[in-house]
């Protein structure tokens, strides 16, 4: 694997589906695979340099978006960028996780690009990512506008059921279909070409540049710790360094302010009233000087 030249975190990737592979035989099987594990310590290079996250600024989205004539492909997009799902969570949604009436839909399910021979399926249809993953999560009103003017044209297709796929019908619009539309996108719109998953990126900078708050970004994406977050966007902290020090300055300017309008007021007001502090005098006879009888011995 170091021969390749694919990134530490692939690497690390691949760890984690050939331990994921080894519990299954461990759980299973009884195989006992203590010496591999022991050899599987993380890849770690010290001189790979990070790559650059890529998202849209909202100015980029909206051009992005501008070009987009269906619905249900602007829906899509626009539940992507302001509400930060993953790719299967946006795919999994059925029109029984949209709640008109409370204006949230609910992530519950995802799916993922593997047949499933059960149904016979060109995909899966899985439990999230984590048990974080599981959320609900408001809807903004332009956006639940435009979700109901896509409920209202689905509801007129024949069999039409709120079991139906969101993006899709009876089965989940497909993950080439989607990417194929994006790519177009970004082409005829003059942006930069993002993966589907920079969308999420997109949301949570959207978010971090807006000045929301840390944890409320982590619960709204599902992470499952707040650590998760803040090393994945903490760059994004660093365009809003200068607030910081702004905060500093102006509190600080308010201190001096009320130093220099009070201090003098204070010595007028109080300097005949108050009284001069008698020195204290100590009278060293009334002590006496303890020696200490061994040189280990400590005397207070």
């Amino acid at each position: 694997m170091n021969s390749k030249s694919i990134s530490t975190r692939y690497k690390n990737g691949v760890y984690k589906y050939l331990k994921a592979l080894m519990n299954f035989g461990t759980k299973w099987y009884d195989i006992n695979f203590v010496k591999v594990y022991n050899k599987m310590t993380n890849f770690t290079n010290q001189n790979e340099r990070k790559k650059e996250m890529l998202f849209y600024t909202l100015d980029e989205f909206q051009r992005f978006l501008s070009i987009e004539t269906n619905l249900k492909f602007r829906c899509a997009f626009q539940t992507l960028f302001y509400c930060g799902l993953r790719n299967g969570e946006l795919r999994g949604l059925t029109w029984n996780d949209i709640d008109f009436n409370r204006s949230t839909l609910t992530v519950n399910k995802n799916i993922v690009k593997v047949p499933d021979p059960k149904i016979g399926k060109p995909y899966t249809v899985t439990s999230p990512k984590t048990s974080s993953s599981y959320r609900t999560i408001p809807i903004p009103n332009f956006l639940l506008k435009d979700l109901s003017d896509l409920y209202n044209d689905d509801a007129n297709y024949y069999g039409f059921r709120e079991s139906w796929y969101v993006f899709g019908n009876i089965d989940p619009l497909s993950a080439t279909t989607l990417l194929d539309r994006k790519t177009k996108n970004a082409f005829m719109a003059r942006v930069k070409d993002i993966r589907i998953h920079d969308f999420r990126h997109s949301c949570a900078s959207l978010l971090i540049d807006s000045g929301a708050n840390i944890t409320l970004v982590a619960k709204y994406l599902g992470h499952t710790k707040i650590d998760e977050t803040l090393n994945t966007y903490s760059h994004m902290y660093q365009n809003r360094l200068d607030t910081i020090v702004n905060i500093i300055e102006l509190q600080n300017s308010r201190l001096n302010n009320n130093v220099i309008e009070t201090k003098p007021t204070i010595l007028l007001d109080h300097k005949t009233t108050l009284p001069e502090l008698e020195e204290e005098s100590y009278d060293y006879k009334e002590y006496e000087i303890v020696k200490p009888k061994d040189k280990d011995d400590l005397v207070l």
